[in-house]
């Protein structure tokens, strides 16, 4: 099951947690592990590209299912509002892939 944790600070996203593997088909074959994987790096990148920011990154390389992005504090509010856009934007859509009922034995919001 691949579990996401989004942590808050101040009704701010400050950071999310993706952990495990959805075994929901072979691998390159399943689509729940590749949305979220979709999602994340995508929102990842644009916090880099669109927000102008380096968050915190970190991920295992080797086995797959971790990343761990937090957001630093010293950011311009303009970034902090491109952040909260990117990270409301991947909770939404993580959430809408854990309520499809085909889905959603794979993957758990909090």
């Amino acid at each position: 099951m691949i579990n996401i944790k989004f942590t808050r600070r101040a009704d701010q996203i400050t950071r999310f947690v993706i952990t495990g593997h959805a075994f929901n088909g072979e691998v390159a074959h399943d689509v729940v592990c590749a949305g979220v994987s979709s999602l994340a790096i995508t929102t990842v990148n644009s916090l880099e590209t669109i927000a102008h920011f380096q968050p915190l990154v970190e991920v295992d390389e080797v086995e797959g299912g971790f990343l761990d992005c937090e957001i630093l504090s010293d950011l311009t509010d303009k970034q902090k509002e491109i952040a909260q856009i990117l990270l409301q934007n991947l909770e939404n859509g993580v959430k809408s892939i854990a309520a499809e009922v085909a889905y959603s034995s794979f993957i758990k919001v909090s």
